[in-house]
């Protein structure tokens, strides 16, 4: 199989390349260039590329995040988001990582950082699929409690919102999120507002 046609099927499978995906399969860095030049691919960020003809969300840039920190989990008003929990449309994407991880390098992207114990990093983490990238995004339950965890960086006003939609919602496990806040020593902040509510 041609070198360029390899490239395209690894784009199409991966949904975002990366060109350090090339080296595995011992294709070179420039038909990246090439297939660009001839509008086959589109460059999506620093060394990361997608197939031109491939779906286009108005969240790539989650899964763009995805390829590149791939320890991240996106979390707070970006994951409110892709659950419609929230009004707020933020610039930034917010992405959680590990303590004592290193802060990633995005100049391309606008990203907000928070850190979080391994424990608390790893409750509740799904995967959603963003033109083609399985993106690291906290639960319903989880983001609402991180809300509250982060509420004086995110305001109490957006965590009460959170909480509201989050109560009308019909798939909602109220157990979830109360094992959840008590891992994120929340839940005697958020139980008061969530009796309000109920």
């Amino acid at each position: 199989m041609p070198a360029a046609q390899h490239t395209l099927n690894l784009a199409r499978r991966l949904g975002i390349l990366r060109s350090k995906d090339l080296a595995p399969h011992g294709i070179a860095r420039t038909y990246l260039r090439r297939l660009c030049e001839q509008g086959r691919l589109r460059r999506v960020g620093r060394g990361l590329y997608a197939t031109a003809d491939g779906p286009r969300s108005p969240q790539d840039t989650l899964a763009v995040i995805a390829r590149r920190v791939p320890d991240a989990v996106v979390c707070l008003l970006s994951a409110l988001r892709i659950h419609d929990l929230t009004t707020q449309s933020p610039f930034e994407v917010w992405i959680a990582i590990p303590r004592r991880a290193r802060t990633p390098k995005l100049d391309d992207v606008p990203v907000r950082v928070v850190r979080m114990a391994p424990d608390v990093l790893a409750a509740g983490v799904v995967a959603v699929k963003i033109d083609g990238v399985a993106v690291p995004v906290f639960d319903l339950e989880k983001t609402v409690v991180d809300c509250f965890r982060f509420r004086s960086r995110i305001g109490l006003d957006v965590a009460l919102e959170a909480l509201r939609e989050y109560v009308r919602q019909p798939q909602r496990r109220l157990e979830r999120l109360l094992r959840y806040a008590q891992i994120g020593r929340v839940r005697k902040s958020i139980q008061p507002y969530l009796e309000a509510l109920l």
